[in-house]
Protein backbone atom coordinates (compact mmCIF):
# COMPACT_ATOMS: atom_id res chain seq x y z
CA UNK A 1 0.00 0.00 0.00
CA UNK A 2 2.62 2.78 0.23
CA UNK A 3 3.33 4.51 -2.72
CA UNK A 4 6.91 4.90 -2.90
CA UNK A 5 9.61 4.00 -0.25
CA UNK A 6 11.28 7.24 -0.15
CA UNK A 7 8.95 8.75 1.93
CA UNK A 8 7.65 9.02 5.87
CA UNK A 9 3.60 8.53 5.94
CA UNK A 10 1.93 9.36 8.72
CA UNK A 11 -1.45 7.50 7.14
CA UNK A 12 -2.20 5.26 4.20
CA UNK A 13 -5.09 5.11 2.24
CA UNK A 14 -7.57 2.56 0.41
CA UNK A 15 -9.88 2.95 -1.59
CA UNK A 16 -12.86 0.07 -2.82
CA UNK A 17 -15.14 0.63 -5.36
CA UNK A 18 -17.97 -1.65 -6.45
CA UNK A 19 -18.34 -1.38 -10.16
CA UNK A 20 -19.02 -3.35 -13.58
CA UNK A 21 -15.46 -5.41 -14.21
CA UNK A 22 -16.33 -5.09 -18.16
CA UNK A 23 -18.84 -2.97 -19.20
CA UNK A 24 -19.22 -3.62 -22.94
CA UNK A 25 -20.02 -7.47 -21.25
CA UNK A 26 -22.19 -6.43 -19.06
CA UNK A 27 -23.87 -4.84 -21.84
CA UNK A 28 -23.89 -7.67 -24.18
CA UNK A 29 -25.55 -10.03 -21.40
CA UNK A 30 -28.41 -7.34 -20.77
CA UNK A 31 -29.17 -7.34 -24.20
CA UNK A 32 -28.97 -10.56 -24.77
CA UNK A 33 -31.53 -11.19 -22.12
CA UNK A 34 -33.61 -8.62 -23.30
CA UNK A 35 -33.16 -7.52 -26.74
CA UNK A 36 -33.94 -3.80 -28.49
CA UNK A 37 -37.12 -2.40 -29.28
CA UNK A 38 -37.06 -0.78 -32.18
CA UNK A 39 -33.60 0.33 -32.13
CA UNK A 40 -34.39 1.92 -28.43
CA UNK A 41 -33.39 0.51 -25.17
CA UNK A 42 -34.84 -2.90 -23.89
CA UNK A 43 -38.58 -2.57 -22.40
CA UNK A 44 -36.96 -4.17 -19.05
CA UNK A 45 -34.48 -1.86 -16.89
CA UNK A 46 -30.79 -2.38 -15.98
CA UNK A 47 -32.06 -2.94 -12.62
CA UNK A 48 -34.70 -5.79 -13.12
CA UNK A 49 -31.80 -7.64 -14.80
CA UNK A 50 -29.13 -7.25 -12.93
CA UNK A 51 -31.81 -8.42 -10.02
CA UNK A 52 -32.13 -12.06 -11.92
CA UNK A 53 -29.98 -15.16 -11.27
CA UNK A 54 -27.01 -13.81 -9.67
CA UNK A 55 -26.25 -11.23 -12.62
CA UNK A 56 -24.90 -7.95 -10.20
CA UNK A 57 -22.58 -10.57 -8.85
CA UNK A 58 -21.62 -11.84 -12.02
CA UNK A 59 -21.06 -8.23 -13.71
CA UNK A 60 -20.12 -6.31 -10.56
CA UNK A 61 -16.91 -6.63 -8.22
CA UNK A 62 -14.93 -4.82 -5.54
CA UNK A 63 -11.62 -2.99 -7.18
CA UNK A 64 -8.71 -1.94 -4.95
CA UNK A 65 -6.72 0.97 -5.19
CA UNK A 66 -3.71 2.21 -3.26
CA UNK A 67 -4.21 6.22 -2.32
CA UNK A 68 -1.32 8.80 -2.38
CA UNK A 69 -1.92 12.57 -1.25
CA UNK A 70 -0.23 14.66 -4.07
CA UNK A 71 -0.33 18.46 -4.53
CA UNK A 72 -3.01 17.95 -7.13
CA UNK A 73 -5.24 16.01 -4.65
CA UNK A 74 -5.62 12.36 -4.55
CA UNK A 75 -3.98 9.79 -6.36
CA UNK A 76 -4.75 6.44 -7.08
CA UNK A 77 -2.51 3.12 -7.98
CA UNK A 78 -4.84 0.12 -8.65
CA UNK A 79 -3.91 -3.23 -6.71
CA UNK A 80 -4.57 -6.80 -7.78
CA UNK A 81 -7.81 -8.06 -6.71
CA UNK A 82 -6.67 -11.08 -4.43
CA UNK A 83 -3.91 -8.79 -3.35
CA UNK A 84 -6.04 -5.73 -2.32
CA UNK A 85 -7.94 -8.72 -0.42
CA UNK A 86 -5.50 -9.63 1.72
CA UNK A 87 -3.96 -6.66 2.35
CA UNK A 88 -7.15 -5.62 3.49
CA UNK A 89 -7.85 -8.45 5.43
CA UNK A 90 -4.70 -8.32 7.02
CA UNK A 91 -5.26 -4.87 8.31
CA UNK A 92 -8.49 -4.45 9.20
CA UNK A 93 -11.41 -7.28 10.12
CA UNK A 94 -14.99 -6.25 9.96
CA UNK A 95 -17.70 -7.79 11.83
CA UNK A 96 -21.71 -6.64 11.51
CA UNK A 97 -24.65 -6.65 13.93
CA UNK A 98 -27.32 -6.54 11.21
CA UNK A 99 -30.56 -4.61 12.07
CA UNK A 100 -32.80 -6.98 10.51
CA UNK A 101 -32.10 -9.61 14.05
CA UNK A 102 -35.38 -11.03 14.14
CA UNK A 103 -35.37 -11.76 17.94
CA UNK A 104 -37.91 -14.56 18.47
CA UNK A 105 -38.57 -17.15 20.39
CA UNK A 106 -39.48 -19.81 17.75
CA UNK A 107 -36.62 -21.40 16.06
CA UNK A 108 -36.64 -20.50 12.18
CA UNK A 109 -34.93 -19.72 8.79
CA UNK A 110 -35.10 -16.04 10.10
CA UNK A 111 -35.56 -15.65 13.71
CA UNK A 112 -32.64 -16.00 16.46
CA UNK A 113 -33.49 -17.46 19.01
CA UNK A 114 -31.57 -16.69 22.50
CA UNK A 115 -30.71 -19.88 23.22
CA UNK A 116 -29.53 -20.85 20.36
CA UNK A 117 -27.16 -17.41 20.35
CA UNK A 118 -26.03 -18.49 23.26
CA UNK A 119 -24.86 -21.86 21.75
CA UNK A 120 -23.20 -20.63 19.13
CA UNK A 121 -21.00 -18.28 21.37
CA UNK A 122 -20.06 -21.34 23.45
CA UNK A 123 -19.25 -23.24 20.13
CA UNK A 124 -17.00 -20.47 19.27
CA UNK A 125 -15.65 -19.11 21.76
CA UNK A 126 -15.31 -21.90 24.77
CA UNK A 127 -14.37 -24.88 23.48
CA UNK A 128 -11.33 -24.31 25.14
CA UNK A 129 -9.34 -27.99 26.14
CA UNK A 130 -9.96 -27.15 29.77
CA UNK A 131 -13.47 -26.39 29.29
CA UNK A 132 -14.00 -29.41 26.98
CA UNK A 133 -12.78 -31.73 29.49
CA UNK A 134 -14.90 -30.44 32.33
CA UNK A 135 -17.95 -30.41 30.12
CA UNK A 136 -17.19 -33.99 29.04
CA UNK A 137 -16.80 -34.84 32.22
CA UNK A 138 -20.59 -33.66 33.28
CA UNK A 139 -21.70 -34.83 30.15
CA UNK A 140 -20.56 -38.68 29.95
CA UNK A 141 -21.84 -38.95 33.93
CA UNK A 142 -25.52 -37.78 32.46
CA UNK A 143 -24.68 -40.25 29.51
CA UNK A 144 -24.26 -42.89 32.23
CA UNK A 145 -27.48 -42.27 34.06
CA UNK A 146 -29.49 -42.19 31.01
CA UNK A 147 -27.74 -45.41 29.33
CA UNK A 148 -29.13 -47.26 32.70
CA UNK A 149 -32.72 -45.14 32.16
CA UNK A 150 -32.88 -46.54 28.56
CA UNK A 151 -31.92 -50.07 29.05
CA UNK A 152 -34.65 -50.91 31.96
CA UNK A 153 -37.20 -48.89 29.45
CA UNK A 154 -36.46 -50.56 26.47
CA UNK A 155 -36.07 -53.37 27.56
CA UNK A 156 -39.80 -54.83 26.65
CA UNK A 157 -39.57 -53.52 23.36
CA UNK A 158 -36.22 -55.15 22.79
CA UNK A 159 -37.40 -58.76 24.21
CA UNK A 160 -40.89 -58.20 21.44
CA UNK A 161 -37.62 -57.62 18.99
CA UNK A 162 -35.77 -60.47 19.69
CA UNK A 163 -39.28 -62.97 19.60
CA UNK A 164 -39.17 -61.80 15.75
CA UNK A 165 -35.68 -63.05 15.13
CA UNK A 166 -33.82 -59.61 15.09
CA UNK A 167 -30.80 -59.91 15.59
CA UNK A 168 -30.16 -63.67 14.69
CA UNK A 169 -27.76 -65.64 16.89
CA UNK A 170 -24.98 -64.66 15.53
CA UNK A 171 -25.66 -60.73 15.24
CA UNK A 172 -24.61 -58.77 17.63
CA UNK A 173 -27.07 -57.24 20.30
CA UNK A 174 -29.00 -53.97 20.37
CA UNK A 175 -28.33 -51.18 22.83
CA UNK A 176 -29.76 -47.79 22.89
CA UNK A 177 -27.27 -45.30 24.12
CA UNK A 178 -27.30 -41.68 25.49
CA UNK A 179 -24.34 -39.51 23.41
CA UNK A 180 -25.01 -36.22 23.93
CA UNK A 181 -22.05 -34.00 23.63
CA UNK A 182 -21.34 -30.24 24.94
CA UNK A 183 -22.29 -28.71 22.15
CA UNK A 184 -25.12 -30.80 21.00
CA UNK A 185 -26.81 -30.43 24.54
CA UNK A 186 -26.43 -26.72 24.78
CA UNK A 187 -27.27 -26.33 21.20
CA UNK A 188 -30.93 -28.32 20.41
CA UNK A 189 -31.73 -29.39 24.31
CA UNK A 190 -31.35 -26.40 26.89
CA UNK A 191 -33.32 -23.01 26.55
CA UNK A 192 -33.26 -19.56 28.66
CA UNK A 193 -35.07 -18.80 31.20
CA UNK A 194 -36.02 -15.67 32.86
CA UNK A 195 -35.98 -17.01 36.91
CA UNK A 196 -37.62 -14.90 39.80
CA UNK A 197 -35.54 -16.56 42.47
CA UNK A 198 -37.92 -15.09 45.19
CA UNK A 199 -41.00 -16.97 44.26
CA UNK A 200 -39.18 -19.52 42.16
CA UNK A 201 -40.61 -19.11 38.98
CA UNK A 202 -39.13 -20.19 35.69
CA UNK A 203 -40.53 -18.46 33.25
CA UNK A 204 -39.44 -18.94 29.13
CA UNK A 205 -37.40 -17.08 26.76
CA UNK A 206 -41.09 -15.83 25.35
CA UNK A 207 -42.35 -14.57 28.01
CA UNK A 208 -39.68 -11.19 27.84
CA UNK A 209 -39.87 -8.68 25.70
CA UNK A 210 -38.39 -8.41 22.19
CA UNK A 211 -36.21 -4.86 23.68
CA UNK A 212 -34.50 -6.70 26.26
CA UNK A 213 -33.31 -9.83 23.90
CA UNK A 214 -32.49 -7.50 21.61
CA UNK A 215 -29.79 -5.88 24.40
CA UNK A 216 -28.50 -9.40 25.09
CA UNK A 217 -28.39 -10.54 21.44
CA UNK A 218 -25.91 -7.40 20.84
CA UNK A 219 -23.92 -8.34 23.89
CA UNK A 220 -23.79 -11.94 22.83
CA UNK A 221 -22.45 -10.73 19.43
CA UNK A 222 -20.49 -7.81 20.47
CA UNK A 223 -18.60 -10.41 22.71
CA UNK A 224 -18.37 -13.11 20.23
CA UNK A 225 -16.66 -10.70 17.72
CA UNK A 226 -14.18 -9.68 19.89
CA UNK A 227 -12.91 -12.59 21.49
CA UNK A 228 -12.52 -13.69 17.87
CA UNK A 229 -10.39 -11.11 16.98
CA UNK A 230 -8.57 -11.45 20.39
CA UNK A 231 -7.72 -14.90 20.06
CA UNK A 232 -6.69 -15.06 16.20
CA UNK A 233 -3.64 -16.91 16.58
CA UNK A 234 -1.84 -16.12 13.30
CA UNK A 235 -1.63 -12.89 11.02
CA UNK A 236 -4.33 -11.07 13.26
CA UNK A 237 -5.78 -7.79 11.62
CA UNK A 238 -4.48 -4.71 13.41
CA UNK A 239 -7.87 -3.26 14.15
CA UNK A 240 -11.31 -4.70 14.45
CA UNK A 241 -14.22 -2.49 13.52
CA UNK A 242 -17.84 -3.96 14.45
CA UNK A 243 -20.90 -2.28 12.27
CA UNK A 244 -24.26 -2.05 14.63
CA UNK A 245 -26.89 -1.03 12.84
CA UNK A 246 -29.83 0.56 13.81
CA UNK A 247 -29.60 -0.91 17.95
CA UNK A 248 -32.50 0.76 18.74
CA UNK A 249 -34.78 -1.17 17.74
CA UNK A 250 -37.41 -2.73 20.08
CA UNK A 251 -35.53 -0.32 22.97
CA UNK A 252 -37.20 2.26 25.32
CA UNK A 253 -35.70 5.53 25.55
CA UNK A 254 -33.86 5.40 28.64
CA UNK A 255 -32.38 2.39 27.55
CA UNK A 256 -30.94 3.40 23.73
CA UNK A 257 -29.68 6.63 25.74
CA UNK A 258 -27.66 4.28 28.01
CA UNK A 259 -26.62 1.99 25.12
CA UNK A 260 -23.25 3.34 24.01
CA UNK A 261 -22.00 3.35 27.52
CA UNK A 262 -23.27 -0.28 28.23
CA UNK A 263 -21.86 -1.47 25.02
CA UNK A 264 -18.41 -0.45 25.69
CA UNK A 265 -18.79 -1.97 29.08
CA UNK A 266 -19.19 -5.23 27.27
CA UNK A 267 -16.08 -4.54 24.85
CA UNK A 268 -13.72 -3.55 28.16
CA UNK A 269 -14.74 -6.60 30.15
CA UNK A 270 -13.91 -9.19 27.25
CA UNK A 271 -10.35 -7.17 26.80
CA UNK A 272 -10.00 -7.87 30.66
CA UNK A 273 -11.29 -11.31 30.15
CA UNK A 274 -8.75 -12.27 27.41
CA UNK A 275 -6.03 -10.60 29.08
CA UNK A 276 -6.34 -8.17 26.01
CA UNK A 277 -6.46 -4.59 27.41
CA UNK A 278 -4.56 -2.69 24.32
CA UNK A 279 -7.01 -4.70 21.82
CA UNK A 280 -9.76 -2.55 21.78
CA UNK A 281 -12.15 -2.24 18.41
CA UNK A 282 -13.76 1.05 16.64
CA UNK A 283 -17.44 0.70 16.57
CA UNK A 284 -19.82 2.74 14.04
CA UNK A 285 -22.97 2.73 15.21
CA UNK A 286 -25.91 3.56 12.34
CA UNK A 287 -29.30 4.94 13.78
CA UNK A 288 -31.94 6.90 13.58
CA UNK A 289 -32.39 7.42 17.41
CA UNK A 290 -31.57 10.94 18.61
CA UNK A 291 -31.40 9.24 22.08
CA UNK A 292 -28.08 7.02 20.88
CA UNK A 293 -26.90 10.34 19.55
CA UNK A 294 -27.67 12.42 22.88
CA UNK A 295 -25.03 10.46 24.38
CA UNK A 296 -22.39 10.22 21.64
CA UNK A 297 -19.53 12.64 21.66
CA UNK A 298 -20.19 15.74 19.07
CA UNK A 299 -17.31 15.27 17.09
CA UNK A 300 -17.64 11.23 16.89
CA UNK A 301 -20.64 12.12 14.76
CA UNK A 302 -20.72 11.21 10.63
CA UNK A 303 -24.01 12.96 9.21
CA UNK A 304 -24.96 11.15 5.90
CA UNK A 305 -27.25 13.50 4.10
CA UNK A 306 -29.29 12.46 1.14
CA UNK A 307 -28.42 14.86 -2.12
CA UNK A 308 -28.21 15.17 -5.75
CA UNK A 309 -25.45 13.69 -8.15
CA UNK A 310 -22.41 15.89 -9.23
CA UNK A 311 -23.99 18.39 -11.76
CA UNK A 312 -27.45 17.42 -11.48
CA UNK A 313 -30.03 20.73 -11.68
CA UNK A 314 -32.54 20.57 -8.59
CA UNK A 315 -36.17 20.63 -9.93
CA UNK A 316 -39.30 19.51 -8.40
CA UNK A 317 -39.74 15.45 -7.87
CA UNK A 318 -35.84 15.23 -8.60
CA UNK A 319 -35.15 11.83 -6.89
CA UNK A 320 -31.83 12.31 -4.37
CA UNK A 321 -29.55 9.81 -5.48
CA UNK A 322 -26.01 10.18 -3.66
CA UNK A 323 -25.08 10.76 -0.18
CA UNK A 324 -22.80 13.63 1.43
CA UNK A 325 -21.21 13.11 4.33
CA UNK A 326 -20.55 15.87 7.14
CA UNK A 327 -18.07 14.62 10.15
CA UNK A 328 -18.53 17.01 12.67
CA UNK A 329 -14.95 16.83 13.39
CA UNK A 330 -14.38 19.42 10.90
CA UNK A 331 -17.16 21.90 12.26
CA UNK A 332 -15.65 25.17 13.28
CA UNK A 333 -17.91 28.02 14.08
CA UNK A 334 -16.49 31.48 13.81
CA UNK A 335 -16.07 33.78 16.88
CA UNK A 336 -19.24 36.07 17.87
CA UNK A 337 -18.93 38.92 18.34
CA UNK A 338 -21.95 41.26 18.13
CA UNK A 339 -22.08 43.96 20.69
CA UNK A 340 -22.83 42.30 24.28
CA UNK A 341 -22.58 38.79 22.23
CA UNK A 342 -18.62 37.73 23.01
CA UNK A 343 -17.62 34.39 22.26
CA UNK A 344 -14.09 32.64 21.07
CA UNK A 345 -14.51 29.76 18.70
CA UNK A 346 -14.14 27.60 21.70
CA UNK A 347 -17.15 29.08 23.75
CA UNK A 348 -18.97 28.80 20.33
CA UNK A 349 -18.45 25.08 20.04
CA UNK A 350 -19.27 24.45 23.42
CA UNK A 351 -22.33 26.60 23.59
CA UNK A 352 -23.77 24.39 20.55
CA UNK A 353 -22.78 21.00 21.85
CA UNK A 354 -24.58 21.87 25.06
CA UNK A 355 -27.39 22.55 23.42
CA UNK A 356 -27.81 20.05 21.29
CA UNK A 357 -27.09 17.30 23.93
CA UNK A 358 -30.09 18.64 26.41
CA UNK A 359 -32.85 19.40 23.66
CA UNK A 360 -32.14 18.85 19.55
CA UNK A 361 -30.53 15.95 18.85
CA UNK A 362 -33.30 15.63 16.51
CA UNK A 363 -32.10 17.67 14.36
CA UNK A 364 -30.34 15.28 12.28
CA UNK A 365 -32.80 13.64 11.35
CA UNK A 366 -34.85 16.54 9.92
CA UNK A 367 -35.77 17.69 6.83
CA UNK A 368 -35.60 20.82 7.44
CA UNK A 369 -35.13 23.26 10.90
CA UNK A 370 -37.25 26.34 12.24
CA UNK A 371 -35.47 28.23 14.91
CA UNK A 372 -37.93 29.77 16.73
CA UNK A 373 -37.56 33.28 19.31
CA UNK A 374 -39.32 31.70 22.23
CA UNK A 375 -41.64 29.14 23.94
CA UNK A 376 -44.91 30.70 22.52
CA UNK A 377 -43.62 30.27 18.51
CA UNK A 378 -42.65 26.56 19.88
CA UNK A 379 -46.13 25.67 21.05
CA UNK A 380 -48.01 27.04 18.46
CA UNK A 381 -45.73 26.29 15.36
CA UNK A 382 -47.43 22.83 14.61
CA UNK A 383 -51.44 24.63 14.39
CA UNK A 384 -49.74 27.22 12.39
CA UNK A 385 -48.23 24.79 9.87
CA UNK A 386 -51.62 23.03 9.81
CA UNK A 387 -53.25 26.63 9.02
CA UNK A 388 -50.59 28.35 6.41
CA UNK A 389 -48.76 25.88 4.98
CA UNK A 390 -50.45 22.29 5.31
CA UNK A 391 -47.65 20.60 2.98
CA UNK A 392 -45.03 21.02 5.76
CA UNK A 393 -47.12 18.04 7.71
CA UNK A 394 -45.56 15.85 5.18
CA UNK A 395 -41.64 16.64 6.09
CA UNK A 396 -39.87 15.99 8.87
CA UNK A 397 -39.15 19.34 11.09
CA UNK A 398 -37.23 19.86 14.31
CA UNK A 399 -38.32 23.30 15.79
CA UNK A 400 -35.50 25.05 17.90
CA UNK A 401 -36.04 27.05 20.29
CA UNK A 402 -32.87 29.67 20.22
CA UNK A 403 -34.24 33.09 21.23
CA UNK A 404 -33.27 35.85 19.51
CA UNK A 405 -29.41 36.26 20.81
CA UNK A 406 -28.59 32.65 19.52
CA UNK A 407 -29.55 32.15 16.13
CA UNK A 408 -27.03 33.08 14.58
CA UNK A 409 -25.04 30.51 16.00
CA UNK A 410 -26.85 27.52 14.61
CA UNK A 411 -27.21 29.25 11.52
CA UNK A 412 -23.05 27.97 10.97
CA UNK A 413 -23.94 24.61 11.84
CA UNK A 414 -26.75 24.15 10.29
CA UNK A 415 -25.57 25.44 6.78
CA UNK A 416 -22.45 23.20 7.86
CA UNK A 417 -24.53 20.14 7.71
CA UNK A 418 -27.00 21.63 4.53
CA UNK A 419 -30.14 21.68 6.42
CA UNK A 420 -32.71 24.47 5.11
CA UNK A 421 -33.38 26.35 7.97
CA UNK A 422 -36.28 29.15 8.67
CA UNK A 423 -35.12 31.56 11.50
CA UNK A 424 -38.35 33.01 12.81
CA UNK A 425 -37.69 35.92 15.04
CA UNK A 426 -38.52 39.90 16.66
CA UNK A 427 -38.02 42.80 15.77
CA UNK A 428 -37.16 44.01 19.93
CA UNK A 429 -36.96 47.40 18.79
CA UNK A 430 -35.03 49.79 21.41
CA UNK A 431 -34.42 53.44 21.64
CA UNK A 432 -31.44 55.04 19.25
CA UNK A 433 -30.48 56.90 21.85
CA UNK A 434 -28.56 56.23 25.79
CA UNK A 435 -29.00 52.95 26.98
CA UNK A 436 -31.06 52.05 24.15
CA UNK A 437 -34.54 51.24 26.65
CA UNK A 438 -37.39 49.37 24.96
CA UNK A 439 -39.38 51.29 22.53
CA UNK A 440 -42.78 50.80 20.57
CA UNK A 441 -41.33 49.69 16.98
CA UNK A 442 -42.84 52.59 14.95
CA UNK A 443 -40.25 54.83 17.34
CA UNK A 444 -38.79 57.63 14.83
CA UNK A 445 -34.84 55.52 14.53
CA UNK A 446 -35.68 52.78 16.51
CA UNK A 447 -32.80 50.13 16.37
CA UNK A 448 -32.88 46.66 17.05
CA UNK A 449 -31.81 44.87 19.87
CA UNK A 450 -31.77 41.17 18.15
CA UNK A 451 -28.25 39.77 17.40
CA UNK A 452 -29.44 37.01 15.29
CA UNK A 453 -30.86 40.13 12.75
CA UNK A 454 -28.09 42.16 13.22
CA UNK A 455 -25.26 39.22 12.47
CA UNK A 456 -26.91 37.16 9.56
CA UNK A 457 -28.52 40.51 8.02
CA UNK A 458 -25.76 43.42 8.67
CA UNK A 459 -28.90 45.40 9.63
CA UNK A 460 -29.27 47.38 12.85
CA UNK A 461 -31.98 50.05 12.22
CA UNK A 462 -36.23 48.91 12.59
CA UNK A 463 -36.79 50.88 9.36
CA UNK A 464 -34.10 49.09 7.43
CA UNK A 465 -35.50 45.49 8.08
CA UNK A 466 -38.54 46.49 7.55
CA UNK A 467 -37.69 47.96 4.11
CA UNK A 468 -35.96 44.61 2.84
CA UNK A 469 -37.52 42.76 0.12
CA UNK A 470 -38.00 38.94 0.67
CA UNK A 471 -35.40 38.34 -1.63
CA UNK A 472 -32.93 40.07 0.56
CA UNK A 473 -34.11 37.95 3.58
CA UNK A 474 -33.11 34.55 1.47
CA UNK A 475 -29.82 33.42 1.62
CA UNK A 476 -29.74 31.08 -1.16
CA UNK A 477 -26.01 29.93 -0.43
CA UNK A 478 -26.87 29.45 3.26
CA UNK A 479 -30.63 27.92 2.66
CA UNK A 480 -31.80 30.25 4.68
CA UNK A 481 -35.21 32.77 5.28
CA UNK A 482 -35.27 34.49 7.74
CA UNK A 483 -38.17 36.26 9.27
CA UNK A 484 -39.93 38.62 11.70
CA UNK A 485 -42.57 41.49 12.13
CA UNK A 486 -43.87 43.63 9.56
CA UNK A 487 -46.46 46.02 9.61
CA UNK A 488 -50.17 45.51 9.92
CA UNK A 489 -52.94 46.96 8.93
CA UNK A 490 -55.95 46.69 11.36
CA UNK A 491 -58.88 47.34 10.54
CA UNK A 492 -62.27 48.27 12.49
CA UNK A 493 -65.38 49.83 11.80
CA UNK A 494 -64.12 50.95 8.21
CA UNK A 495 -61.56 52.88 9.96
CA UNK A 496 -57.90 51.25 9.65
CA UNK A 497 -54.36 51.96 11.43
CA UNK A 498 -51.27 50.49 10.80
CA UNK A 499 -49.51 49.02 13.75
CA UNK A 500 -45.85 47.40 14.23
CA UNK A 501 -45.27 44.97 16.37
CA UNK A 502 -42.01 44.32 18.22
CA UNK A 503 -42.81 40.16 18.92
CA UNK A 504 -45.36 37.46 17.89
CA UNK A 505 -47.29 38.26 20.92
CA UNK A 506 -47.96 41.76 19.91
CA UNK A 507 -48.54 40.72 16.12
CA UNK A 508 -50.76 37.85 17.17
CA UNK A 509 -53.13 40.65 18.36
CA UNK A 510 -52.95 43.14 15.80
CA UNK A 511 -53.58 40.61 13.37
CA UNK A 512 -56.95 38.98 15.02
CA UNK A 513 -57.56 42.32 16.70
CA UNK A 514 -61.32 41.79 16.61
CA UNK A 515 -61.56 38.87 18.26
CA UNK A 516 -59.48 40.00 21.16
CA UNK A 517 -62.04 42.81 20.94
CA UNK A 518 -64.76 40.35 21.34
CA UNK A 519 -63.37 38.37 23.67
CA UNK A 520 -63.18 35.34 21.74
CA UNK A 521 -59.35 35.52 22.26
CA UNK A 522 -58.19 35.90 25.73
CA UNK A 523 -55.93 38.79 26.47
CA UNK A 524 -57.08 40.09 29.94
CA UNK A 525 -56.86 43.78 28.86
CA UNK A 526 -59.90 45.85 27.82
CA UNK A 527 -58.76 47.36 24.69
CA UNK A 528 -59.60 51.18 24.46
CA UNK A 529 -61.41 52.34 21.06
CA UNK A 530 -59.25 54.76 20.10
CA UNK A 531 -56.70 52.98 17.57
CA UNK A 532 -53.82 54.53 19.05
CA UNK A 533 -54.52 54.51 22.39
CA UNK A 534 -55.18 50.55 21.64
CA UNK A 535 -51.73 50.31 20.35
CA UNK A 536 -50.00 51.59 23.04
CA UNK A 537 -52.05 49.72 25.71
CA UNK A 538 -51.08 46.38 24.06
CA UNK A 539 -47.27 47.03 23.54
CA UNK A 540 -47.03 48.02 27.34
CA UNK A 541 -49.17 45.32 28.15
CA UNK A 542 -47.69 42.31 26.19
CA UNK A 543 -43.89 43.90 27.34
CA UNK A 544 -45.10 44.16 31.31
CA UNK A 545 -43.94 41.35 33.34
CA UNK A 546 -48.16 39.84 34.69
CA UNK A 547 -48.23 38.85 30.93
CA UNK A 548 -47.80 35.23 31.24
CA UNK A 549 -46.35 34.32 27.31
CA UNK A 550 -46.80 30.89 27.99
CA UNK A 551 -50.69 31.03 29.29
CA UNK A 552 -51.45 33.08 26.23
CA UNK A 553 -50.10 30.48 23.65
CA UNK A 554 -52.24 27.60 25.58
CA UNK A 555 -54.97 29.64 25.75
CA UNK A 556 -54.99 30.66 21.84
CA UNK A 557 -54.50 26.73 21.29
CA UNK A 558 -57.80 26.21 23.50
CA UNK A 559 -59.65 28.53 21.46
CA UNK A 560 -61.98 27.72 18.76
CA UNK A 561 -61.61 31.29 17.11
CA UNK A 562 -60.25 31.08 13.43
CA UNK A 563 -57.60 32.99 14.39
CA UNK A 564 -55.23 34.01 11.31
CA UNK A 565 -51.46 33.19 11.75
CA UNK A 566 -49.05 36.47 11.59
CA UNK A 567 -48.54 37.24 8.11
CA UNK A 568 -44.26 37.50 8.36
CA UNK A 569 -44.67 33.78 10.12
CA UNK A 570 -47.07 32.82 6.80
CA UNK A 571 -44.12 34.09 4.69
CA UNK A 572 -41.68 32.34 6.62
CA UNK A 573 -43.36 29.00 6.17
CA UNK A 574 -44.47 29.13 2.45
CA UNK A 575 -40.96 29.74 1.85
CA UNK A 576 -40.19 26.51 3.64
CA UNK A 577 -42.93 25.08 2.20
CA UNK A 578 -41.61 25.62 -1.14
CA UNK A 579 -38.12 24.30 -0.55
CA UNK A 580 -39.32 21.15 0.38
CA UNK A 581 -42.23 20.79 -1.63
CA UNK A 582 -41.54 22.92 -5.08
CA UNK A 583 -44.53 23.31 -6.94
CA UNK A 584 -44.53 21.85 -11.00
CA UNK A 585 -45.86 23.33 -13.55
CA UNK A 586 -49.24 21.64 -13.21
CA UNK A 587 -49.17 23.34 -9.49
CA UNK A 588 -48.69 19.79 -7.33
CA UNK A 589 -46.09 19.06 -5.65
Amino acid sequence: MLPNLSDDFERLGVRLRYATSDPAKLREAYLAAHPQESGDLPGTPLSIFLANDSELNRHFEITYASLEETNAGVAATALEKDEGRNLLQNLVRIDFVDAQRNIDDEEGHRSNKLSSAFAGFYQKNLEQPEVAEEAHKVIEANNQQLNEHYAGQFAGIMNVIRGIGIPSVNDRELKIVSTLNPEAALRGNTDLLYVDNDRGHELPELYNGLGFKNLIYMAIQAKHYHSQWVRTAQNRPLCQIIFIEEPEVHLHAQVQQTFITNIWDVIRQSADAEDAGDCIPQLIVTTHSSHILDATEFRKVRYFRRCLLEGEEPGPGRILNATEIHSLRDFQPTAVDVEDQQATQEEALAFLKRYLRLTHCDLFFADAAVLVEGSVEKLLMSTMIERAAKRLRASYLTVLEVGGAYAHRFDELLTFLKIPHLVITDLDSVEPDGRHPVCRADTEGALTSNASLKNLLKVNSVAQLIALTPAQKHNAAQDRYITFQQDISVEENGANSVMRPRTLEEAFVYENFQLFRDKKLNLDLTIPAEFDEAYNEIYKYVKSDSFKKTDFAMDVLASEADWKVPAYIVEGLEWLENRLHPQTSAGQA
